[in-house]
């Protein structure tokens, strides 16, 4: 039975009738075109963020479930996969983008209610971006191409590439962005012709559920998506070391990715890291002050700061410094909190009770360290795992809040005085997955794009996104790339076909 508390959570906000049924259903697997309850009898309860309550429970996958699974993709990628057309994958793919936009608001409900986001942004940005990127790759099934060459071998022969799918792909997702960061495991290698297994975030695996329903009326061929839930040490370790999975997309944190790396080894497995960051913001005595102030509501006070290349580090040249910290003062306090459900709400709760005390313990470091406390700094009383914005000011590169990844709503924020000087602080990390340069210079933005050592520079904003554009990091943020005609490298193999023409008789 539903607690009670979640239940008028539902009933106050008005969540659509399919999400009230999911709800109600017993959680499943799905393993070649089926809901299944695998090989496991353990079941792992779902935290709903803004109320502490459990919402449901999803089963703990075994290393036999895996198995099955990674059996399914590689009959499928054998099977019927295989001889779907390039336009036959298109237009199944466009057709999941129509489905996720018929039924957005049910699963930006889905995923509000797992993860805690706010729903607005989540309908605009996790979901509405997750149709796009379907779109954007059913685009590229029909354009994956090799090429002929001209060798210089003495003879006579006919030489070209081919492109091939890698295989069976193992993928696994992070619980910040559980819709949007699966559609960018699956989008890319099915228009290459690949099979997937997706493992998602035991905290976060509601979504990916409801959007196996939308995969059956899709017509997607059995076994072309799996979904195996449970917890990583067991699932997502048989995942990463199956022997039939040639190729291993993973999105977490740079610890974890880390063994996901030495897994792969092994076996000599293809792979992908998105792994974490600490993003430096750049502003110079020209900077838009206003726009740099509201656009930390998308830079690192946007869910609730648990984004991977959120803009936590701010750095501001002395000019402008005293304005452009009461100016995000005032932005961070106008922020209003409450659950992810009402529409009005611009900042959710935290993940967990966890995640929320690993910051709080960050923000008592920070005071600890010297940082002065500007805003924030505190835990929300009663039930729900709410932080409140946080800014701290008058940082230095050697305190840990400004080089270790809090992955909560806290800025941190140092005057700088030389565009030199700020390049070394900005590159100062072990991460290096974004950064933003906010000037009205532009040969001063060309300058520097070279120097910041980020998979992704951004000028006068902080993390746009465009299914076209590559995403990825350098340093420990990782290795490869997710979006872009660059991703879709990672799920092809290249053969190179060589062919003896014979000699005239005649």
């Amino acid at each position: 039975m539903m607690d009670t508390q979640i239940a008028s959570l539902l009933a106050k906000y008005e969540v659509t009738e399919s999400t009230k049924l999911f709800l109600d259903m017993n959680q499943k697997m799905f393993i070649n075109g089926d809901f299944t309850k695998g090989n496991s009898t353990e079941r792992i309860d779902i935290i709903e963020p803004s109320t502490g309550r459990v919402l449901t429970n999803i089963i703990a996958g075994t290393v036999q479930d895996i198995d099955d699974a990674v059996n399914a993709a590689d009959a499928a990628l054998h099977g019927e996969w295989a001889s779907y057309k390039p336009r036959e994958r298109e237009q199944v793919m466009r057709k999941l983008a129509e489905l996720i936009r018929a039924n957005l608001q049910t699963i930006a409900e889905l995923e509000t209610l797992d993860s805690g986001k706010a729903i607005s942004g989540c309908k605009s940005v996790d979901i509405a971006g997750s149709a796009n990127v379907w779109e954007y790759f059913a685009g590229w099934a029909t354009k994956i191409e090799g090429a002929s060459r001209s060798t210089s071998m003495p003879g006579n022969y006919f030489s070209y590439t081919q492109k091939e799918p890698v295989g069976v792909v193992g993928a696994i997702v992070p619980w910040n962005w559980p819709f949007a960061m699966a559609t960018w495991k699956l989008a890319a290698p099915l228009a290459a012709g690949c099979t997937v297994v997706l493992k998602p975030a035991e905290m976060t695996s509601l979504s990916m559920l409801f959007f196996m329903t939308l995969c059956q009326q899709a017509g997607l061929p059995n076994g072309v998506i799996n979904i195996v839930t449970g917890r990583g040490r067991t699932v997502g370790t048989a995942l990463s070391t199956h022997p039939k999975v040639s190729k291993v997309s993973f999105t977490g944190s740079t610890d974890v990715g880390k063994t996901v790396g030495k897994d792969v080894a092994d076996s000599i497995k293809h792979v992908t890291l998105e792994l974490g960051g600490k993003s430096p913001m750049i502003a110079f005595n020209d900077a838009d002050i206003d726009a740099l102030a509201t656009g930390t509501l998308g830079s690192i006070y946007f869910n609730a700061g648990q984004v991977c290349s959120a803009g936590s580090r701010l750095y501001v040249q002395r000019g402008i410094y005293d304005e452009v910290v009461e100016k995000i003062k005032q932005v961070a306090e106008g922020i209003k909190l409450g659950t992810g459900l009402d529409p009005e709400t611009q900042m959710g709760p935290v993940i967990s009770k966890h995640q929320q005390q690993s910051i709080k313990e960050y923000i008592d470091i920070g005071i600890e360290e010297g940082a002065r406390l500007v805003t924030g700094g505190y835990c929300l009383d009663g039930e729900g795992f709410y932080v409140k914005p946080t800014l701290f000011a008058d940082t230095t590169n050697n305190m840990r809040i400004v080089q270790e990844e809090i992955f909560g709503p806290v800025l941190v924020v140092q005057p700088f005085d030389s565009e030199d000087e700020v390049i070394e602080l900005a590159n100062d990390n072990i991460f290096g997955l974004a950064a933003s340069i906010w000037t009205q210079d532009i040969s001063r933005a060309h300058r520097m794009i070279p120097k910041i050592k980020a998979g992704s520079v951004w000028i006068n904003i902080h993390d746009p996104g465009d299914p076209s554009m590559p995403f990825g990091g350098v340093k420990l943020s990782g290795i490869g790339k997710d979006l872009g005609p660059e991703q879709l490298e990672h799920y092809l193999e290249t053969k190179s076909v060589w062919i003896k023409v014979g000699q005239n008789n005649d």
